[in-house]
């Protein structure tokens, strides 16, 4: 197991996966590390679709006009969604879980990379959201946050740099 700042350091966005599936097991961790993620008032109104159809993911990365083609080439897609009539939280609720499977993702040596898709599109004026749900037959209630792509990674990442944090960005408020 990989200690989290390592982990933290090491977990970069890949657009580019082998062909090889990724398994039951690693599917399973991924999942319990989203339904594992902390919630608004511990509601756990998050709701994520599982898609290994190749064909299904060509379709979700037309989704929106630009930014989700590299999709095609993943092995899994998970869609993040969130119902904002329940909670008005989805969107904080739905970044923590992704992130968190990310995080599972990586640390099992898994690629990952998220894709935008709250407030996104297609040129005829069609929401990524609506797209989403006509593709996996969703509820209309729920609205789709992200896509994460996950799979074997076919390129290679450098760690994150010490040298690029910017530390600027952070105040610090002390009693001193």
């Amino acid at each position: 197991m990989t200690d989290f700042k390592t982990l933290v350091q090491q977990r970069r966005s890949h657009r580019q996966f082998t062909t090889e599936p990724v398994s039951a097991d690693d599917l399973q961790l991924i999942l319990r590390a989203a339904l594992m993620s902390p919630t608004s008032k511990g509601q756990r109104n998050w709701q994520f679709a599982v898609v290994d159809n190749p064909t299904d993911i060509e379709k979700l990365s037309d989704a929106k006009q630009t930014g989700g083609q590299f999709m095609k080439g993943a092995p899994l897609a998970i869609v993040v969604m969130g119902d904002p009539e329940a909670n008005d939280c989805w969107v904080e609720d739905g970044s923590i879980a992704a992130i968190s499977m990310q995080y599972q993702a990586e640390e099992l040596g898994l690629g990952s990379c998220w894709v935008q898709m709250r407030g996104r599109g297609l040129a005829d004026g069609h929401s990524a959201s609506e797209v989403i749900r006509g593709i996996l037959n969703l509820p209309g209630q729920l609205e789709v946050l992200c896509v994460l792509a996950v799979g074997h990674p076919a390129d290679e990442r450098r760690p994150q740099s010490e040298d690029r944090l910017k530390w600027e960005n952070v105040i610090v408020r002390s009693d001193d």
